[in-house]
């Protein structure tokens, strides 16, 4: 009897554990909607907003990241390789931060770059971000490929297209 009340008393307390959980992006595997506030003006840019028949990728990022930085400079030296791509870089951090990121890395030159400012931070949460960059691939149709965490190299992100 006591061996039966402690094992029902334990199932009561036990918590589910939430790292088990598959994120959110995994259990709806299309993009979802969102909002986002473009540099440098910060014009809003939804979903809608993205070019249709193009792949998409969504990096999730810090301007004073390390791993970032080297990933941001990777995808502008190959951004010719990036075709029938558009890139989505998001931060979570102020307004100041991106901007200076922006300017730095010259962004406006790239045509395929949005770099946006994510103040509801919906992107780490949507996508359970646990490593800067993350970086997030959907097809043209819009369905995610593939997701990497870290600075990885343009050709392997390229090769889940």
């Amino acid at each position: 009897m006591f061996c039966a009340f402690t094992f029902i008393t334990c199932g009561a307390f036990a918590q589910i554990d939430s790292a088990k959980e598959k994120p959110v992006y995994l259990r709806f595997p299309t993009i979802p909607e969102f909002t986002i506030y473009k540099a440098p003006d910060s014009t809003s840019f939804t979903r809608e907003d993205l070019q249709k028949k193009k792949n998409t990728i969504f990096i999730v990022f810090s301007p004073d990241c390390g791993h970032c930085q080297r990933e941001t400079e990777m995808i502008t030296q190959n951004i010719q390789k990036f075709k029938n791509t558009q890139i989505v870089m998001v931060t979570y951090l102020p307004y100041s931060e991106m901007i200076k990121f922006y300017h730095i890395y010259k962004i406006a030159n790239y045509a395929k770059i949005t770099m946006a400012r994510d103040t509801k931070y919906f992107f780490p949460v949507f996508f359970k971000v646990q490593n800067l960059p993350s970086i997030y691939v959907y097809d043209k149709e819009g369905n995610f490929k593939h997701a990497f965490e870290g600075d990885v190299k343009p050709e392997t992100i390229l090769a889940v297209l």
